[in-house]
C-alpha cells in the first residue's frame, strides 16, 4: 500500500495510502491514530481488498505521515474535512462513500457539509452526540504535553498508542484544542449506518441519534472503543451497507 501526498494552498502535505479497487471507499482514522494502524492493522485494507473495493486511507493532518502544525486554529473541522477533499482531488475521485471511526466520524461529517456532492453513503463508527473532547481539562492537556498518560482511563486509552509511537504531543493537542465540540451534524438526505461497541462509552447517545435520524444502527456485543474497530461484525455490515 504506497504512500503518496496531497499537498493544500497554505503548503500542509496529507499523505495517503490507496488500493486500486472498484468503487474506492475513503477510510477516516480517529484520534492519535494513523490509516495504516486503524485500517491495515485492524485488516479492513485486506477485507476490501477481497471484496474488491478500493481503498483510499490519508493520515489526517497532526497524524502520521502527514504534516503536523501546532495552531489549534488548523485543525477545525472544516480544515481537516478540506484535507480530504484535496486526497480526492488528486485521485479524480468525484464521490467516494466513507468509513469513519472515532474523531474521524466527526471529520467525515464535516466533509458531507463541506462537500456534500462528493459523499455517497457513510459509515459512522465509535461516535455519538457527546464529544469526547468536551471531557479534557487542563489537566489533561498538560499531561499530553509532558508526554504523561492522562487520568481518564478513556482518554488515556486512546492515546496510549500514539505516546508510545512518539507522536507529536503540541500537534496533538492543537487537534484536541481546535476540534473540540465538533458536532456530528449531516445533511439530512445522507445515507449513514451508525456502528458502535456494546461496551464503549465514547459514542453514548448514539443508538438514540441513529433513531432520531432515522438512520441504521449496529451495536457490537461486548466490544470496547479499541477492540470494535478489529470486529468481523462491523467489517461485514459496512461492507452490505455500502454495496
Amino acid at each position: 500500500m504506497p504512500g503518496s501526498f496531497a499537498r493544500r494552498l497554505d503548503g500542509v502535505r496529507i499523505a495517503y495510502d490507496v488500493v486500486p479497487g472498484d468503487r474506492p471507499i475513503l477510510l477516516v482514522h480517529g484520534f492519535a491514530s494513523t490509516a495504516r494502524v486503524s485500517w491495515a492493522g485492524t485488516g479492513w485494507v485486506r477485507f476490501l481488498e477481497d471484496a474488491g473495493r478500493g481503498v483510499v486511507a490519508p493520515d489526517l493532518r497532526g497524524h502520521g505521515r502527514s504534516d503536523k502544525p501546532h495552531r489549534a486554529a488548523d485543525y477545525a473541522p472544516r480544515q481537516l474535512a478540506a484535507d480530504l477533499v484535496v486526497v480526492l482531488d488528486a485521485l479524480g475521485l468525484d464521490q467516494v462513500d466513507v468509513v469513519a471511526y472515532s474523531m474521524g466520524s466527526r471529520v467525515a461529517a464535516a466533509l458531507a457539509r463541506l462537500a456534500p456532492d462528493r459523499v455517497g453513503r457513510l459509515v459512522l463508527g465509535g461516535a455519538g452526540p457527546v464529544e469526547l473532547f468536551e471531557s479534557w481539562d487542563r489537566a489533561t492537556r498538560d499531561a499530553v504535553l509532558a508526554g504523561e498518560t492522562p487520568a481518564d482511563p478513556v482518554i488515556a486509552s486512546v492515546l496510549a498508542a500514539a505516546v508510545a509511537a512518539g507522536g507529536d504531543p503540541a500537534a496533538l493537542l492543537a487537534c484536541v484544542e481546535g476540534f473540540a465540540g465538533a458536532e456530528l451534524d449531516l445533511p439530512p438526505d445522507v445515507p449513514v449506518l451508525y456502528v458502535a461497541g456494546g461496551a464503549d462509552p465514547i459514542p453514548a447517545g448514539v443508538a438514540e441519534l441513529a433513531r432520531a435520524r432515522g438512520s441504521d444502527y449496529r451495536e457490537l456485543p461486548g466490544r470496547d472503543h479499541v477492540t470494535s474497530l478489529a470486529s468481523g461484525e462491523f467489517k461485514r455490515a459496512a461492507l452490505d451497507f455500502l454495496a
